[in-house]
């Protein structure tokens, strides 16, 4: 069994680009977890997507084993995501651990996601190492970055390190501040064990494999377990760790964190935080968990053809089992057929779901316009949780509507505060306080609809900042506002799968935007066909599509005027009854061209 006092659990946390992954990789390096002839950049990073985009999605744990002073310490690293969208997983990665190493770009200096992950690290009472990486950088500005740490993060710049995940450089001075600053677990190895849930994946062989942190008492193979959520028993069949490929062993005691299979055939069984201990002497009261990953957009999944439903529903099941955030049931569109409503955490997350959807089942899939999750407060008392327009009652009934609300940090170069702050004000965002770092770097943080943040905020703060600037958000809670649904109607039906949910402000604009896409992409039928956006029973915008006419006068060469006005009466009467009885068609081009403008 070995000592507690040998063992320390750390994660890094930074944002985006700042060098995680390559930080990580030197540590598997430096401590001979992996010879040189096996390194590749991004060691831990497995995901095709992940290596692609240069990006973690996924935490990847590893257990190192480090001499120092002739003594051996077991190093346990959980590699987090820096996106903002990811965020749930870096939580899940300090609730295992007893220390971070906050990692800060020596060029770009201290970013929105830092701050934002330094607080998270602090509400868990980590113990921060903060580190400084790329000093090997020309353009590194090492004294500058430091400052930025102490006024944004109260940081005293004499424990701040330096080095260069690239090259090498200081890292053995980092591994050193790993052992002397972050404190051993504590717990007791005789106790009834304890052990936290913190993430699951598939295995198609052993079934689900769970990975846990040990917090008190002993795991091994042959016990038998109780998960304390549902009660359910199973059998350990496998136990071992990462490193980083799984590596059977005997057992698991105190502070350590590894991995366990018990043939359980369901990942539904298996819930992140909950807490596993020994069915025979079981423990009194169950580890704080996590609170459950709530998705904040929701989009329509749909094939592009029908037939290709069932192989949909299969693939979008295989996807659930790895990422627990990812939600989805079955929905119908008069529109777009069968498919499916998802629910996301964030725009890139729905942009990587989609793409391994698109990759590994090679399905083409049509998604309606994103939109936020909503409250509605109906007049008779009841509150309802809107997921997709369609479930938006009748506005008679409705005594408020209410959206989702975000506190937004926006760190951005001195020079475009301004530029940021019409930005904010045409976004509905309220304004709340301002902050300097440094001369040239200014924390903005407002209060924003989550609506107006998720489509393309991002893009527009990289544009007007140049690059520079950065965004963390988190949600605060609902406000009621002057919401409403826009309908399209098309021919006089509701097309379901074009209803969105908009400010009433932007109402009319949206309308008359979406009715002109589409008349441009359905055909000309035998008769007229109108083209309305509408709130409620309240038209606000509208086009036509011309009727196709046959020149029905064509045959008549002079002769008095009445004869063509006959037939001419004739036509529109034709026309009048085809129009009652006619059917549009929407070709799914359509829906596509109307949809991707939208976004």
């Amino acid at each position: 069994m070995p000592d507690p006092s040998a063992i320390r659990n750390f994660c890094i946390i930074a944002h985006i680009d700042h060098g995680k992954s390559t930080l990580a990789d030197q540590f598997l390096l430096k401590t001979g977890t992996i010879s040189p002839r096996e390194y590749r950049a991004q060691t831990l990073d497995a995901m095709d997507l992940e290596r692609e985009r240069g990006i973690t999605i996924r935490m990847h744990p590893v257990t190192l084993y480090h001499t120092i002073d002739d003594r051996t310490y077991e190093l346990n690293l959980i590699d987090t995501p820096g996106h903002v969208d990811f965020s749930y997983e870096v939580s899940r990665s300090l609730a295992a651990c007893e220390g971070a190493i906050l990692l800060v770009d020596a060029f770009q200096g201290v970013q929105a996601q830092t701050v934002a992950n330094a607080f998270l690290a602090l509400e868990h009472n980590l113990t921060i190492i903060p580190v400084l990486n790329k000093i090997d950088m020309a353009t590194a500005r090492p004294d500058t970055v430091i400052a930025e740490m102490e006024q944004a993060l109260a940081i005293d710049p004499s424990e701040v390190l330096r080095c260069s995940a690239k090259t090498g450089l200081g890292v053995d001075d980092v591994l050193r501040a790993i052992i002397d600053r972050i404190p051993p677990p504590s717990g007791d190895a005789e106790s009834p064990l304890r052990g936290l849930v913190y993430n699951s994946h598939f295995d198609t062989y052993k079934g689900v494999v769970v990975y846990i942190r040990i917090k008190e008492g002993t795991l091994r193979v042959g016990q038998r377990i109780k998960f304390m959520r549902d009660g359910k028993e199973y059998v350990v069949n496998d136990v071992g760790r990462f490193r980083p490929a799984m590596i059977p062993c005997e057992e698991l005691s105190v502070g350590q964190v590894g991995y366990f299979t018990a043939q359980i055939k369901d990942i539904g069984e298996v819930h992140i935080g909950d807490t596993v201990t020994e069915a025979a002497r079981p423990a009194a009261e169950p580890l704080p968990g996590y609170k459950q990953p709530k998705p904040m957009v929701f989009s329509g999944l749909y094939p592009v053809n029908n037939n290709d439903f069932e192989m949909l529903r299969e693939a979008l099941a295989k996807l659930r089992l790895n990422d627990a955030s990812f939600v989805y049931q079955p929905e119908n569109s008069d529109g777009l057929g069968f498919g499916f409503r998802c629910g996301f955490l964030g725009m890139l997350h729905r942009e990587i779901i989609q793409q391994r959807l698109e990759r590994d089942c090679e399905i083409d899939l049509v998604q309606t316009a994103p939109n936020v999750t909503y409250e509605i407060l109906k007049k008779n008392g009841e509150v309802l949780v809107v997921n997709s327009p369609q479930e938006v009652p009748d506005a008679g009934q409705i005594a408020e509507f209410r959206e989702p609300i975000v506190r937004i940090n926006f760190l951005v170069p001195a020079t475009n505060v301004g530029d940021m702050m019409q930005l904010c004000a045409d976004r509905r965002g309220v304004f709340v306080r301002q902050e300097y770092l440094s001369p040239t770097r200014v924390m903005l943080v407002y209060e924003m609809p989550l609506a107006e943040v998720i489509y393309d905020l991002y893009d527009k703060l990289k544009s007007v900042t140049h690059g520079y600037g950065t965004m963390d958000y988190e949600l605060i809670g609902y406000r009621a506002a002057d919401l409403v649904r826009l309908d399209i109607l098309v021919h006089g039906k509701r097309v379901d799968a074009l209803s969105v949910i908009v400010h009433r402000s932007e109402a009319e604009r949206r309308g008359r935007k979406l009715v002109q896409k589409l008349r441009g992409e359905i055909d000309r039928h035998l008769f007229e066909i109108a083209l309305q956006a509408a709130i409620g029973s309240r038209v606000i915008a509208r086009e036509t599509i011309s009727a196709i006419r046959k020149n029905v006068t064509a045959k008549c060469y002079g002769g008095d005027i009445t004869r063509k006005r006959k037939l001419w009466a004739k036509q529109a009467a034709g026309k009048k009854r085809m129009k009652q009885v006619g059917q549009v068609e929407i070709p799914q081009q359509a829906f596509l061209a109307v949809l991707e403008s939208d976004d």
